[in-house]
């Protein structure tokens, strides 16, 4: 797959941020898996302004497609949850919606417009996301891969958010890449590279979206503290619009430690992803 320099400058504080308009594609980093190679590449574009930035690819080739997936709840209209007293969250640049659960749970829906990254060794992005939720955010500040820009690394037990916009790869590949590099960069980064295993993509049928799911099983090789998870676990949903570009819905999450989202919560919450249509 091709590669090119990134060519965004990235703000060297902390905070929350808005990522600039520009064409772009990742430059390719290499880390070793668990039985397989995942590299940080691909299916990236953006022509947008104050949204994020295209996200990259990880993983090897993609393999053949699996079974599909059960069936949703039906969508709602609008911009209304599917599941009673829970938060919608829409990323209409991305063509998707989806729901997480209320404030009392510790669930907090950010700005549309917040970017959520890490960065390389330079201080440039290799995985950008928004339209993002946070789980239980300002928990332990301890993080296994302190080059996170936005509301990215503040101690959150799980996060939420779209990303993409290109065209390279299909879309079986960049379903892999996005669970891949966000276990990658979430839980390490090129510093402390986590071993990682990207499983097949499989088609996934459901809230209007006829595309491809993929996960990442991650563990960390890089604990600073105790709250930093032994394990995580990266979901991805991606879907292609009839104009050729590639759109990737991702969480991660943290597995074994305390107030950790379970398999169960996890897929409730996947089960509420829709297409918000072209």
């Amino acid at each position: 797959m091709s590669q090119s320099k990134i060519l965004e400058h990235i703000a060297q504080h902390r905070q929350s941020t808005r990522m600039p308009s520009r064409r772009q594609k990742k430059t390719l980093i290499a880390a070793m898996g668990i039985g397989m190679a995942v590299a940080l590449s691909g299916c990236n574009d953006d022509a947008g302004s104050a949204t994020d930035k295209n996200t990259d690819a990880a993983a090897s080739k993609a393999p053949s497609a699996g079974a599909s997936q059960s069936s949703a709840p039906a969508s709602p209209s609008g911009d209304q949850p599917s599941v009673a007293g829970w938060q919608t969250q829409t990323a209409q640049k991305h063509h998707f919606a989806y729901d997480v659960p209320a404030k009392a749970k510790k669930w907090k829906v950010l700005d549309k417009d917040v970017s959520l990254s890490y960065t390389d060794k330079d201080g440039k992005p290799i995985v950008v996301m928004t339209s993002a939720a946070n789980y239980r955010q300002g928990g332990c500040e301890s993080s296994p891969n302190p080059k996170a820009m936005g509301e990215a690394g503040k101690g959150q037990l799980a996060t939420v958010g779209t990303t993409g916009g290109g065209k390279d790869g299909t879309l079986q590949e960049n379903a892999r890449n996005w669970a891949g590099n966000w276990g990658f960069a979430a839980y390490g980064g090129g510093d402390h590279k986590p071993k990682i295993k990207v499983s097949e993509a499989k088609p996934w049928k459901q809230g209007g979206i006829d595309g491809y799911t993929a996960t990442a099983q991650v563990t960390v090789t890089n604990r600073p503290s105790p709250c930093v998870p032994a394990k995580a676990v990266v979901y991805s949903i991606a879907q292609k619009l009839p104009d050729g570009t590639m759109h990737g819905w991702v969480i991660y999450a943290d597995q074994g430690v305390p107030n950790a989202l379970t398999s169960a919560e996890i897929k409730k919450i996947m089960s509420t992803v829709r297409s918000t249509g072209n």
